[in-house]
């Protein structure tokens, strides 16, 4: 097995901005049919976020400019998974989004990470679609939802490049991600939802593990989706939406003994399917283990 690093140990935070054309489908160029976005809204909403992870938290942020060429690029979360000095560049279910790893790809070089590419369809990985939002690591083992962005073999090709963890692979239903409704809340804690396909995943991931996770349910699955860093500081933060988006949920979150709470919107971003996960991804480049 590999060094286990507790859960949320990071230091540098990657982001990519947000384009003019946010809210605009990759390929086609038309406008989301899933609802009205207000751009200004959601670049002021990233800021915030921005923010809290440099200033608040105290990550060493990296920001990758936005390109209106390819509009859903924002959602960085989908097309790199990164465990240790590996970066596994994903393929993500859409065609056009494909060349969105290329800036991301980049970034992982300039911080010495050993690249995995998945490689083409014709590859020894053909037919394989994975999105880094479809893919939950507890500090000790991965689960890989099985859904309309992430496939079989997708799963597989982490499996292979992951091998020092389990992989376990879980249904998602409909048209969301599996980190749209679970995120870690701490080194041994789910936050889940309280819809009824969010507990049949969590039974599921209950039998398939040989680990005893805490669990944290609550009542919006907005909510559910939260970012976990032990900053630099060893202090525990978790950045979790606001009253004003899960109004239910915020107390729940507010049982968590010793944290450092930071709300944080992510109103416009959610209307077109993403989290707050969605936005970001974290790295460990300290290798500091316990």
């Amino acid at each position: 097995m590999a060094n286990m690093c507790p859960y949320g140990r990071f230091t540098h935070a990657v982001v990519r901005g947000i384009p003019e054309t946010f809210g605009k489908t990759a390929g086609d160029g038309r406008e989301n049919g899933q609802a009205t976005v207000d751009q200004a809204k959601a670049q002021r909403q990233f800021g915030c976020l921005t923010g809290a992870l440099r200033q608040k938290v105290g990550l060493q942020l990296i920001e990758i400019p936005p390109d209106p060429e390819l509009p859903e690029s924002w959602r960085i979360e989908d097309v790199v998974v990164i465990q240790g000095d590996t970066a596994l560049i994903t393929r993500p279910f859409k065609q056009q989004r494909r060349s969105e790893v290329d800036a991301v790809r980049r970034v992982m070089s300039e911080l010495n990470l050993t690249i995995v590419e998945m490689g083409d369809d014709q590859g020894d990985s053909g037919g394989a679609t994975l999105e880094g939002s479809d893919v939950l690591f507890t500090g000790r083992e991965f689960f890989v939802g099985i859904s309309s962005h992430t496939n079989r073999r997708g799963a597989e090709v982490l499996a292979d490049t992951f091998r020092d963890f389990a992989v376990s692979t879980v249904p998602v239903c409909g048209g969301a991600r599996l980190k749209n409704f679970c995120s870690m809340g701490g080194p041994n804690t789910i936050v889940i939802s309280n819809s009824d396909g969010a507990k049949k995943t969590l039974r599921m991931m209950e039998q398939l593990t040989d680990h005893h996770y805490e669990v944290l349910t609550v009542p919006e699955e907005s909510a559910a989706n939260c970012i976990y860093v032990k900053g630099p500081s060893k202090r525990d933060f978790l950045l979790h939406r606001p009253v004003e988006e899960s109004p239910d949920s915020v107390s729940a979150f507010q049982k968590l003994p010793d944290y450092t709470l930071l709300p944080t919107a992510c109103s416009e971003a959610s209307k077109l399917g993403a989290s707050l996960s969605s936005l970001c991804l974290l790295i460990n480049r300290k290798h500091t283990y316990f």
